[in-house]
């Protein structure tokens, strides 16, 4: 029997399975070298979150439309419940600040408590089951028939099975897989180990985005997973009760999480190599990809309408003298331009 303190994922490498990796390294090569201008760059890493928070928490019952939840994003108000409106903007921070949950590449049980806690602050009925491990038994059941379809694990396997399966994700052995399939393996295994009382699945999927983000897998966030599992929610929820059957083989789980990353790249590949066309280089004046810290900073703008100097030398540590040539050089490029807000000069997107 195996030892309930250790964790080893047990699957096997399918033809479908090695097929699609390589495709998901394709399409990720063609995505990264891709020319695109700064605005489209933001306009689809926006647009990818936007529909991240509307599909994971819709998955579970969330009442939200995609209209509502880009209202939401953009800090304008929707007609609907405190609850609905929070599970939303909690993924959405959660989202735009993933690598917050992880230190030099690790993860914590803390990390984890405070994702599942940011997921679900101001939503569950019980606030002190926010962040904290189950203590009670729970059921995953059909809302509609009310039929049990899993019973997860008794609550005091809880802690044990979750500090394996950290262990693992920082393991030399977790670092020398492909980072889809450790992203795959650990979202299963939080779905299958059920920790929280509530807010397991969002959890896992963030859990997945974390990991793909600290691989430096996440292509540039330009795609999600999210939209793939609500496009088709019965199979979501049928490959997971399939592979209870069969585990600890999670074969089958697998071949069907490596076909979402497949199809989620291969649609943001097509349109990144629509954008990034010579036609769409031309007219946008041969705008072309930017340095990392250019893209934070246009970013920056786009979440907060403007930049000012003194907001650069905040969050680089660097003086005003490395700020204004930092902000110059994108002047110059046609990037950004100004606009003065009494005695203060602030940057704005062209």
């Amino acid at each position: 029997m195996k030892d309930s303190r250790t964790f080893s994922p047990e699957f096997t490498y399918t033809h479908a399975m090695v097929k699609r990796l390589a495709a998901i390294a394709a399409a990720r090569e063609v995505i990264l070298h891709a020319h695109l201008v700064p605005k489209w760059e933001v306009s689809i890493r926006r647009e990818q979150l936007i529909r991240a928070a509307h599909a994971s928490t819709a998955i579970e019952g969330n009442p939200l439309t995609l209209e509502e939840v880009s209202r939401l994003a953009e800090g304008r108000d929707v007609m609907a419940a405190r609850r609905a409106k929070d599970e939303v903007l909690n993924y959405l921070r959660v989202l735009e600040h993933i690598n917050a949950y992880q230190n030099v590449g690790q993860i914590s049980e803390d990390h984890l408590l405070a994702l599942h806690h940011d997921i679900t602050q101001n939503t569950l009925d019980d606030p002190a089951t926010e962040g904290t491990f189950r203590k009670v038994r729970v059921v995953v059941g059909n809302r509609h028939t009310k039929e049990v379809v899993y019973s997860p694990p008794p609550p005091k396997d809880v802690a044990p099975l979750m500090t394996a399966l950290i262990d693992w994700l920082n393991s030399d052995a977790s670092h020398q897989m492909h980072p889809v399939l450790i992203a795959g393996i650990a979202h299963y295994e939080l779905v299958r180990i059920h920790p929280f009382v509530d807010g397991n699945g969002r959890t896992a999927r963030a859990l997945a985005t974390l990991i793909l983000a600290m691989r430096e897998f996440d292509i540039k966030r330009f795609f999600t997973l999210d939209d793939f599992y609500d496009s088709d929610r019965p199979a979501y929820y049928a490959v997971l009760k399939a592979v209870n059957k069969t585990y600890p083989d999670s074969t089958v789980w697998l071949d069907y999480f490596t076909e979402g990353v497949d199809l989620s790249l291969h649609r943001v590949k097509e349109r990144v190599l629509l954008l990034s066309s010579e036609k769409h280089r031309k007219d946008s004046g041969g705008q072309v990809a930017l340095s990392e810290r250019q893209m934070k900073i246009i970013e920056y703008i786009h979440a907060n309408g403007s930049i000012k100097s003194g907001d650069l030398m905040r969050l680089y540590g660097i003086s005003r003298q490395a700020a204004g040539k930092e902000l110059a050089g994108m002047l110059e490029r046609n990037l950004i331009k100004t606009e003065r807000k009494g005695r203060a000069t602030q940057y704005v997107i062209v």
